[in-house]
């Protein structure tokens, strides 16, 4: 015999009931579970459950593997057609089936090509009760071929004009997936402006300068074969002809011209689609994608409508800078004219695109698998829809039913067949196809024809043992066909049981909601169909709870005492119980002074330590039980005193008055130890949920000793009494008789619901349970109820055990939910729930951020934008955009350290973020990715930016060596942070009389490159300031400062000496003249010579004299101020003269090409003046003999304007005008051209022209 013990009720439904419990209810399942111990003698017809896709692009470079898995009873043989034809699979060593499968392996790697197997496969599975077939699956290799050679020609286009770069892939299979490139495989950037087309093409609504570049490239990527291909590059050149000179022009005369003229501002056209109205046809389910690009100056912008309604909310998306809309999940509802409108600043353009929504079959309602026992009737139904209609036909065993063999029980009606007093020879598989012109459905159903009679699938003669007053679930699972009804008989002549006391379940489960003593027997399970009859015998105990029956005591100890607490408890007899002591719910000390005997713990020697709750917990294999009392310690009083304590617990717990729900409880008090007693408080105990837990109940005055009690439905109550004054709480009195409720259905539905989901197919539905006193009878279920919140489906509904979820499966990723949780029990329901909303589970985000842009504030702020992603890509909670930005480094650098990556989220759906902080003239490369609630979704192309120059730090230190008379040398560190290039430093230094003021401040450059500077012809013994700082192109930065003395002029004065007593450790010097720096020498004789030592200090500032500076009174300053504006006249004058007669350096030029034809002409015709014969050969001033539009003429010169630039190569700007230096020299370069180390490079030349 076996046992089984239940410990706590238990709940089946369909959700936990295990496998073989299903085999019951054969007729509304779509399966026979197959159990080889048990059921190991069932037929089933073939069922196939994995199938490669209708469509099967295969990998050439792999071996062919064409999936077909089915299974059956007896396991179904396998064979295969190919293009409508038997394959024989023997007559090719290439191909093999893998044992006890129907899967095609064909060996393409070793020989063979994946081209010569192309084709239509069918698999069949087949076995004694019918054949089932796969669905007809299409066999093609992928391919990805290269581009066809063509050569490409430069494209010259005026500025504004429009552009289409064609792409023109080849054709693959699967179509490639196209984007442009540069020659470092960067994605170009895309606009509002310039956009890639459905097409594959790029368009340009106008074309700027910055668009100016030779590598467009189009790539074509095969994702099957992991290839891309890639296009001839293009070239563009955007020019504006204001804006060259003859000799440009002269230049590209061979290069085709896009053009005649430049462009102009004008209103949008279409670039594509062509014309104003155009169709389009696209398929139920799939999405629909318009596209609209057009051309104009200024950008257009493009606008979307729907001529007779409105565009769908939550499935219409905008792709391409809106140039494309997208509406997805498409249906026929979405047919109509859709209107793309192109505007700017000058005008509007529309078009039409009619939509017309297809679609190839679906299922309204596919064809189910249909178990029936001989002499049943039964049907299967095949409805599908489409557009058009689809044809609906039947097959059965892979034959056309109208050449099949016929079956009486079988009648056809379109799409349903209706059967009737079926027999085992009508079990076959049935196809459903229903097909139109867009695509077919295939569907295999099996008609399964079992006799059976009933089996018990429980084990025999097992044992139940079930506390008390708890309910108690007999196991019967069974078997057979026809579905066998269920009965069950308690002992050997006794009646069927009914449901008035006792719950019978589906499944054949037998409950007793309240076990009693009485329960106690053998009970039988009969399961009875028209063939036969089985039954089995179970056999149920009920045991006595364990309770204690003298329970510990508050007590109150002194320190240093003994105090010992008793626990008495009373079990039944077969069960043996152990007792634990607990301190305060842990283990007791491990202390000498503890002891345990059999009904008593004893505390000596009780230290204030020992103080707590003590608890004695009793367990037997069936339940558990504790009672607890709280130890308090306390001084030892010397003296005497009236004993005060708690009070005695009341005792004599009476109920009276039994209702429905509500009680009488009376009692009689206890002594209340010298205090009166303030009130009483009354717990209750449910044995049927919680034996052994007390919950708080009521409370009253201390003056009554009954109380009206209000309780709940089908609860099995115990009461129990407690007194308090002002001392504490009595311990509680012994538990009153136990009184159980009437069952009602539940008045309260579960709390906290939530639908997360956890995965991105699921939706986890969870909730806080009722527990069993909120029950309010037995069966507690739960009625889970779902559907999306944004469709039109009808709820779904599941009732469940009592549990705390339930896990929806095969839901769309992160779609809104609605959700309720309704309880309800053996009585009925609970009042309707409110519904809440969820959402299906997350998935990480699809789509990376597009159109990433930088712009750079500052040299340590830049400004990032982006676009955001649609929210359907997000697939989850969106929670914001996280940059990732890092400062790029040479190869050097990144192998000597790791890059450290800054991270910056910016919570929302916000398109733009600042990044602060960065270092001046740095590279930088970052990226952007949107989060949810699941992670981080793809990054978005990386984009670099420049910080500009900023200026730079103080120099890192300055420091003055080697002091002379007339000199002072200064050495320093260049800043730490330059921020740039250093272009030179400053040095301003000022003398500081003997009156500590400053005197004239002198400014001097110093070349970058230096780190030690003298200066000469400076005064003796006197003070200087010095201000340093460093300079790039952006400006000064912060300045460092030092003071120093040039040494005394000793030649011009002699030492003078004092005696000093060598007891002495200083010594005054007297009539120094003030402000003036002195030089001291301190020294020492003794037996190993003359030691010495220097130093140098000046003496304090003079008092102030009366006598008057004349630099500060008025007729000195203004007669000053008159001379320097003199001075300044005359320079003037002098400068205007030197321009007018000046030589210039193309003089040597021409003198050294010797042109007969080059004459001076004079300045009166708007050409070069007679040259000057000055020593001085300074070079041409910026701007000075230019002509006013700053271009150089062809015909002023026939010399090259290179020539004039010391062998730096002429460059132009980007308005055409020459970017370069003209440079005097005293003397020609020698003939063989080298030129001097000197020569600016056309970088610098291009950074000094301004």
């Amino acid at each position: 015999m076996q046992l089984k013990i239940m410990p706590k009720k238990k709940h089946f439904s369909a959700g936990r009931v295990p496998l073989i419990l299903f085999l019951c209810q054969m007729i509304s399942a779509l399966d026979v579970p197959l159990d080889s111990k048990l059921l190991g003698d069932l037929v089933q017809p073939p069922t196939i459950t994995q199938q490669s896709p209708k469509d099967y692009i295969i990998d050439p470079r792999e071996n062919i593997v064409i999936q077909c898995e089915a299974k059956g009873k007896p396991p179904p043989s396998f064979s295969w057609t190919r293009n409508g034809t038997h394959f024989d699979i023997d007559k090719d060593p290439l191909v093999t089936m893998k044992p006890g499968s129907g899967t095609l392996v064909i060996n393409i790697m070793s020989e063979g090509k994946a081209e010569t197997y192309e084709g239509v496969y069918q698999c069949t599975a087949r076995n004694e009760r019918g054949a089932a077939i796969s669905n007809n699956i299409v066999v093609r290799p992928s391919r990805s071929p290269l581009w066809t050679k063509e050569r490409l020609e430069s494209i010259i286009l005026h500025n504004g004009q429009s552009l289409v770069l064609p792409c023109r892939p080849p054709i693959g299979l699967p179509p490639a997936i196209i984007f442009w490139m540069d020659n470092s495989f960067q994605r170009l950037p895309q606009s509002e402006r310039v956009s890639q087309g459905l097409n594959g093409d790029l368009y340009f609504s106008n074309v700027l300068p910055e668009d100016t570049r030779e590598d467009y490239i189009c790539y074509a990527r095969f994702n099957h074969t992991q290839t891309i291909q890639q296009k001839q590059p293009i070239s563009l050149k955007v020019i504006s002809v204001d804006e060259l000179n003859d000799t440009i022009a002269a230049n590209l005369s061979d290069t085709e011209f896009y053009g005649a003229k430049p462009g102009k501002e004008r209103p949008p056209t279409f670039l594509t689609p062509q014309g104003t109205e155009s169709r389009k046809e696209e398929l139920r389910g799939n999405v629909l994608s318009l596209e609209c690009i057009a051309e104009g100056l200024p950008t257009p912008i493009i606008y979307w409508i729907k001529e007779d309604g409105t565009l769908p909310v939550n499935r219409t998306f905008y792709q391409n800078f809106k140039k494309t809309l997208q509406i997805t999940q498409v249906s026929e509802a979405d047919s109509g004219n859709y209107q793309c409108i192109a505007k700017n600043t000058l005008g509007a353009v529309h078009h039409t695109i009619s939509v017309t929504v297809k679609a190839a079959p679906y299922w309204i309602s596919a064809p189910q698998n249909l178990v029936l026992s001989p002499g049943e009737n039964g049907t299967l139904i095949c409805r599908a829809n489409g557009n058009p209609k689809p044809r609906i036909g039947w097959l059965t065993n892979g034959v056309p039913v109208e050449i099949a063999p016929d079956d009486p029980s079988r009648k056809i009606d379109g799409d349903t067949i209706i059967f009737s007093n079926v027999q085992e020879r009508s079990s076959a598989v049935y196809q459903c196809n229903a097909s139109n012109e867009y695509g077919y459905l295939l569907a295999n159903a099996f008609v399964n024809v079992l006799a059976e009679p009933p089996r018990i699938l429980t084990s025999a003669n097992i044992l139940y043992q079930v506390i008390a007053n708890r309910p108690a679930l007999l196991d019967c699972a069974f078997f057979g066909s026809p579905l066998p009804t269920i009965e069950w008989f308690k002992g050997t002549k006794g009646s069927a049981l009914h449901e008035d006391i006792y719950v019978l379940h589906d499944n054949g489960t037998l409950e007793i909601p309240v076990a009693q003593k009485d329960s106690t027997g053998t009970y039988t399970c009969v399961a009875r169909n028209k063939l036969g009859m089985a039954k089995n015998e179970v056999h149920l105990e009920i045991k006595d709870p364990t309770r204690i029956i003298k329970q510990p005591e508050y007590a109150v100890v002194q320190r240093g005492s003994k105090v010992s607490f008793e626990c008495k408890v009373k079990h039944d007899d077969t069960l043996i119980p152990t007792i634990m002591w607990l301190k305060d719910n842990g283990e007791l000390p491990n202390d000498e002074r503890f002891s345990v005997d059999k009904d008593h713990l004893v505390v000596t020697d009780v230290s204030d330590d020992d103080g707590g709750m003590y608890t004695c917990a009793a367990n037997t294999t069936l339940d558990s039980v504790s009672a607890s009392a709280v130890l308090r310690v306390v001084a030892p009083t010397p003296t005497p005193a009236p004993i005060y304590d708690v009070p005695n617990p009341p005792f004599d717990l009476e109920l009276t008055n039994q209702l429905d729900k509500g009680v009488q409880l009376s009692w009689t008090p206890g002594d209340d130890n010298n205090s009166p007693i303030t009130k009483f408080i009354i717990e209750y105990e449910d044995a049927m949920h919680e034996a052994g837990i007390w919950h708080h109940q009521t409370e009253v005055s201390g003056t009554q000793t009954t109380a009206q009690l209000t309780l709940s439905p089908y609860v099995n109550y115990s009461f129990r009494v407690m007194a308090e004054n002002s001392i504490g709480r009595s311990v509680p009195s012994e538990a009153s008789e136990q009184y159980l409720t009437k069952a009602a259905e539940p008045d309260q539905n579960p709390t906290a619901v939530e639908g997360l989901g956890t995965e991105p197919d699921n939706l986890v539905i969870t909730w806080k349970p009722l527990n069993g006193f909120e029950s309010n009878g037995p069966g507690l279920q739960y009625k889970v109820s779902w559907r999306q919140k944004d469709g039109d489906d009808e709820w779904t509904s599941v009732v469940v055990a009592n549990v705390s979820k339930y896990i929806v499966s095969g839901t769309p990723t992160f779609v809104p939910y609605l959700i309720k949780v309704q309880a309800l029990n053996d009585v009925g329901f609970a009042p309707e729930p409110a519904a809440v909303m969820g959402h299906s589970g997350e998935d990480l985000p699809m789509v990376a951020p597009g159109n990433v842009r930088v712009n750079v504030v500052n040299s340590t702020l830049a400004e990032v934008h982006w676009d955001p992603v649609p929210l359907k890509s997000v697939r989850g909670h969106l929670q914001g955009y996280r940059i990732y930005y890092w400062k790029a480094q040479s190869s050097s650098k990144r192998n000597r350290r790791h890059i450290e990556k800054k991270i910056l989220t910016f919570q929302g759906n916000k398109t733009h973020g600042m990044l602060p902080g960065l270092q001046p003239y740095s590279h930088y490369v970052l990226n952007v990715r949107v989060v949810n609630g699941k992670g981080e979704g793809p990054a978005s192309t990386d984009r670099g930016f420049h910080t500009p120059e900023g200026v730079p730090s103080a120099p890192s230190s300055l420091k003055i060596v080697n002091p002379t008379l007339d000199s002072l040398t200064l050495e320093w560190d260049p800043p730490s942070h330059p921020n740039g290039v250093l272009t030179e430093y400053t040095l301003r230094y000022q003398p500081i009389n003997s009156t500590h003021e400053l005197g004239p401040l002198v400014d001097l450059k110093i070349p970058a490159n230096k780190t030690r500077w003298t200066l000469n012809h400076l005064n003796f013994s006197t003070r200087y300031k010095f201000y340093f700082y460093a300079q790039t192109s952006v400006g000064s930065g912060s300045q460092i400062t030092e003071e120093a003395i040039t040494t005394v002029d000793e030649g011009k004065e002699e030492w003078r000496k004092e005696i000093v007593n060598d007891s002495r450790s200083f010594f005054g010097l007297k009539g120094l003249m003030p402000g003036t720096a002195y030089k001291v020498r301190v020294g020492a004789e003794g037996d190993s010579g003359f030691v010495s030592s220097e130093d140098v200090f000046e003496t304090g500032p003079a008092m102030a004299s009366r006598q008057v500076d004349i630099a500060t009174q008025g007729w000195f300053i203004g007669l000053m101020c008159a001379v320097a504006l003199l001075i300044l006249i005359l320079l003037i004058v002098c400068f205007i003269r030197r321009n007018k007669g000046g030589k210039y350096p193309v003089k040597e030029k021409e003198d050294a090409h010797a042109d007969p034809e080059i004459q001076p002409m004079k300045e009166d015709d708007g050409t070069f003046g007679e040259y000057s014969d000055a020593e001085d050969h300074k070079p041409l001033k910026k701007g000075s003999r230019t002509p006013s539009d700053r271009t150089v003429k062809k015909e002023d010169s026939d010399d090259s304007l290179v020539d004039y630039g010391e062998g730096v190569n002429g460059q132009f700007n980007e308005d055409g005008s020459f970017i370069g230096q003209y440079s005097g020299k005293k003397e020609k370069e020698p003939a063989e051209g080298n030129e001097s180390s000197e020569a600016p490079s056309p970088v610098n030349a291009m950074n000094s022209f301004v």
